[in-house]
């Protein structure tokens, strides 16, 4: 086997197509059948449409929702207001996540759906063993870590985060919300958190939000947490008040961690959130994953083709990703700072209100440009 990438979300399986595109044989392990439902704030930047159409990709069947427009709230309810200049589009992770995977099957990608719990690494063969949790070993002359914000792999590979505890949780609605315009993407503040609302496809919206275990612990459940703590702010109590959920209990995941990764670990490339790419305020994980996936299968190609030796592939590989993320994720983690203090936001909404000028360099900060 050319590849093992382990963990199939968009950046696994964008890796995926990628690679087999490019002729190797590609084998994605993903614990889980599709469809499923993910965490996530489902609204992917423009940046990727060209990639995605050098994949043979085409969206327009899924019916996406267009993103034009940007807005910003603090706890009381102030807002801000900025156009998005490269717009996004809105897809759920269900319909998204399922219409890859259709596809890579169709390329002929092997898709395993089982739990890797260990990748073994040869020197003396420059290859790898992935071992799955039925005893099953697949070879590997590359091996691609796109698994996710968390994993037990983590700790197989000595990940240092792994055995910190994050402080951070979130929650995952679709709803039915008439009340908000479709091109809009907001992010409502609250004390301790932030909630971000957007449309998808068939008239529905993604309402995630991103709070702290002590928040919840204090009220007890999500629903007193949700009716205490977000409805403070208006605009999140018209949402938790008006919109109707369209399923009855919502997704949640523990242990988020935003402490910086690397991109690398024990030859093993990683990207998405497995390689740290989680900064909400970044402009958009998921575009970031898609990127990622462009990198690691770029440099994979040149190394399988023998153009690279390993430790050139590491070092274009980490090199790459640096110029791609680096700056942007520490800009994104100095903003999100303010975000879920009560004063610090109610500051920055009401300072940056004035300085258009500011908020755009923001945007373009955070945000990636087309690759």
């Amino acid at each position: 086997m050319d590849v093992v990438i382990i963990g199939g979300g968009l950046g696994g399986l964008c890796a995926a197509l990628d690679l087999r595109g490019r002729g190797h044989a590609v084998t994605l392990v993903e614990r889980r059948h599709y469809p499923f439902h993910r965490v996530c704030g489902e609204y992917v930047s423009n940046e990727v449409l060209p990639y995605l159409r050098r994949l043979g990709i085409d969206l327009t069947p899924l019916a996406p929702a267009r993103l034009t427009r940007f807005q910003v709230s603090s706890p009381a309810g102030r807002l801000l207001d900025a156009p998005l200049d490269l717009g996004g589009f809105g897809l759920s992770r269900y319909v998204l996540d399922e219409f890859l995977y259709q596809r890579a099957l169709a390329l002929g990608v092997n898709v395993v759906h089982a739990t890797v719990t260990e990748v073994e690494f040869d020197e003396a063969t420059d290859a790898h063993q992935v071992v799955l949790a039925d005893g099953r070993h697949l070879p590997a002359r590359v091996v691609l870590g796109t698994y996710g914000k968390r994993s037990a792999l983590d700790r197989q590979l000595n990940r240092p985060f792994f055995t910190q505890r994050s402080p951070y949780l979130g929650v995952k609605y679709h709803l039915r919300y008439a009340a908000m315009p479709r091109d809009l993407i907001a992010l409502h503040n609250f004390a301790d958190g932030y909630a971000g609302i957007s449309a998808i496809e068939d008239d529905k919206f993604c309402f995630c939000y991103l709070t702290t275990r002590r928040n919840l612990k204090a009220q007890g459940t999500i629903a007193r947490l949700e009716e205490q703590v977000l409805a403070r702010n208006p605009h999140l109590r018209h949402i938790l008040t008006q919109a109707e959920v369209l399923y009855p209990q919502p997704e949640v995941i523990n242990e988020i961690s935003f402490a910086p990764k690397t991109c690398l670990e024990q030859h093993v490339l990683l990207a998405g959130d497995a390689a740290g790419l989680i900064t909400p305020l970044c402009g958009n994980g998921m575009a970031m994953a898609i990127h990622g996936a462009s990198l690691a299968a770029t440099h994979a190609d040149a190394f399988l083709r023998r153009q690279l030796t390993r430790p050139q592939l590491e070092a274009a590989y980490a090199r790459s990703w640096q110029q791609a993320f680096g700056s942007r994720l520490r800009v994104g983690r100095a903003v999100q700072r303010a975000f879920g203090q009560p004063l610090l936001s109610e500051v920055m909404v009401s300072g940056l209100r004035q300085l258009p000028g500011v908020v755009q360099g923001l945007m373009r900060r955070t945000h990636g440009t087309v690759f």
